[in-house]
């Protein structure tokens, strides 16, 4: 077979890591969209297509917008204008689109765009014209109510059809949209709202999860701070109502027109506030505009995810994952369909994931390492459910391990369907790095850079590195960075370019074995890694210190064989309080996800001569692994547990 992966065209069989578990046909590469479009440029390599992806990077991304077919209201004068430096990089100067736009108003009506399936069996098909329909109405309702351009709405919602016209009626009037994940407690919602400064509020009566009826619209009471809260009937039952603030979803959107016109925006217009956290503070809201976001969840689908029109792309996600938002732009933007399910995937039964995919007749299925070591220890069995449906596998969210990996691969893609392993981030709405499907893979690699994106491993000193771990960096701008963190650009500058001048630090230990395989190892920073869920140790502790027992706290992270990351929480009292009523006020707050492995009642929390607490010294400590330099440590009493 011609080369034409260059790098990455290692055949080595055998076992373990370096292994290559699956090689595409000469068949299979001639019909991928990355193939076909790597021709168009004049190119035959894959690795000469990645170096000239970042080389050229506003050729590149000229070319990619072509290529996602993404229209324009009013063209762009220019790609890219890093004038301001690359921190604050505008791309797109002078163009005008709107998502709404590209991914729902100018699709075929009868194009099916979602199929949905809840926990208790009952399932929805929501075609272009009906979704495009219940949006202009939802539309006219949040005009109708005062919101304007520029206001932030937050979506607390269950995965439902109703979450596509939230976020595209959202998207025609240039509302900025805060997706929150649903299972958060009070307290996260509360700050997340309180942050972003959200005017309104959508959301629904319960969340349906293992056959529970979970209070969701009581929560968003408990958060409060919005002005209006749009609520779905969803599972139906008594809630807490307030007749001043809020509206029954389906009165607000009664008797309103079914057209509504989409606003040309600026290619710079803010679309999404995409939380995540940090080692220090409160979440960072990342801020994503209406072209970076479709321009690169758009290149992902039709490249690495090889998007055709008969797809059925199923991610199992919620809306505030950015995992959620990714799947349905990158999709719509095609056209394609996409699967939602709303519930547990091991309820009733640990094959109910198979089974969704068995029904829906999905092609490519995406999931995090961590639900399918759930599945494993569950004793699911795909292998009992017809799956040939299935053409792509996908990950993300967490480092996997070998046996896992190799399980998905054997037992739900009969090692006939490559894992696209991919790694980026909230920050991004997209990856850094991801496997193409049209090269080599070796067990739990993400293949290499991502097309466009300049990513590199330092060292130390910010020198190339290769054959050891180092950080993962980006030496480019790109579309999607975030523009700041919302409210805070000092913040921003300092989580993401201070590192290394001029460079976006990622805080992700990487890797790039001798055949060109990049593989990730979990955090460099102190943020923790809870089931494909990145949180930093200053929101847990601050929701610890919030109790009124508590006069100090501190959090690490340690590894957990089913979650990747458990949380162990050390604090210190002021009055006798049980680990119990903590950890139930802790899930209270942030929710049951966040629950605490461990949480130890100490004198002191160890610091150094400033009052930094020594997080790394206190997991060294936990884990019994040696203590690396103690002499900053102010009382190092502290660690003798």
């Amino acid at each position: 077979m011609e080369r034409i992966l260059g790098d990455v065209d290692g055949e080595k069989a055998g076992a373990g890591r370096d292994a290559v578990i699956w090689s595409p046909s000469r068949e299979w590469i001639e019909r991928t969209n990355i193939y076909r479009f790597m021709r168009t440029l004049g190119f035959s390599r894959l690795d000469e297509f990645l170096r000239f992806s970042t080389a050229n990077l506003e050729t590149f991304w000229d070319a990619m917008v072509k290529e996602a077919g993404i229209e324009w209201f009013q063209p762009y004068t220019a790609v890219l204008d890093c004038s301001a430096g690359p921190e604050w990089a505008r791309w797109f100067s002078g163009g005008k689109l709107n998502i709404a736009h590209n991914c729902l108003d100018r699709h075929d009506g009868s194009r099916v765009a979602c199929i949905q399936e809840s926990e208790d069996g009952s399932a929805r098909t929501v075609t272009f014209g009906q979704l495009r329909r219940d949006t202009n109405r939802l539309a006219n309702g949040l005009r109708s109510l005062g919101l304007r351009e520029g206001d932030r709405v937050a979506l607390v919602m269950p995965m439902t059809p109703e979450i596509l016209s939230a976020l595209y009626a959202c998207f025609k009037l240039g509302l900025i949209v805060v997706p929150i994940f649903a299972g958060f407690g009070a307290g996260a919602i509360a700050s997340r709202l309180a942050d972003s400064g959200a005017r309104a509020v959508l959301t629904a009566d319960f969340l349906e999860r293992r056959g529970r009826r979970l209070p969701l619209k009581q929560k968003v009471d408990e958060a409060g701070g919005a002005e209006h809260v749009i609520v779905l009937r969803y599972r139906g039952g008594e809630i807490p109502w307030n007749p001043k603030r809020d509206v029954w979803w389906d009165e607000l959107a009664a008797g309103q027109s079914e057209e509504c016109a989409t606003l040309a925006l600026d290619s710079e217009a803010r679309a999404m506030i995409l939380y995540t956290s940090g080692t220090t503070g409160k979440p960072k809201g990342a801020v994503h505009t209406h072209a970076g976001a479709l321009a690169q969840t758009s290149k992902e689908i039709r490249l690495a995810f090889d998007h055709q029109p008969e797809d059925r792309f199923f991610w199992l996600s919620d809306i505030g994952w950015m995992m959620g938002p990714w799947s349905i732009l990158g999709n719509h933007n095609f056209g394609g369909t996409i699967v939602l399910y709303d519930g547990a995937p091991d309820y009733p039964d640990a094959n109910r994931l198979w089974r969704v995919v068995e029904r829906r007749r999905v092609t490519t299925l995406g999931v995090s390492p961590t639900a399918i070591r759930m599945l494993m220890r569950r004793g699911s069995d795909p292998r009992a459910h017809d799956l040939s449906s299935l053409r792509l596998l996908g990950s993300t969210g967490e480092p996997w391990d070998e046996t896992s990996y190799r399980w998905f691969f054997d037992n739900a893609g009969g090692r006939r369907c490559p894992i696209l392993n991919i790694s980026g981030g909230t920050e991004i709405i997209g990856c850094f790095l991801m496997p193409q499907p049209i090269q080599p893979l070796k067990p739990c690699t993400l293949g290499g850079p991502a097309p466009g994106m300049a990513v590199e491993v330092f060292d130390d000193s910010g020198r190339p590195v290769r054959g050891a771990t180092g950080y993962l960096v980006c030496t480019k701008p790109a579309p999607s960075m975030t523009r700041g963190v919302w409210g805070d650009p000092a913040r921003y500058i300092e989580s993401y370019w201070s590192r290394f001048p001029g460079v976006w630090f990622h805080g992700d230990w990487a890797s790039v074995d001798e055949d060109g395989y990049w593989f990730l190892h979990g955090r460099a920073d102190e943020s923790m890694n809870v089931a494909g869920r990145k949180v930093g140790p200053a929101e847990i502790e601050q929701a610890l210190v919030a109790h009124p027992s508590v006069s100090e706290a501190a959090v690490i992270g340690v590894p957990d064989e089913l979650t990747g990351e458990a949380i162990v929480a050390f604090v210190v009292l002021k009055k006798p309080v049980s680990p119990e009523e903590l950890s139930a006020h802790l899930v209270a707050t942030l929710g049951p996800t966040f629950r605490p492995r461990e949480i130890r009642v100490v004198a002191e929390l160890p610091k150094t001569q400033s009052g930094k607490v020594v997080r790394r010294l206190m997991r060294q400590k936990y884990l019994g692994q040696p203590l690396a330099d103690v002499s900053t440590v102010e009382n190092p009493r502290a660690l003798e547990w």
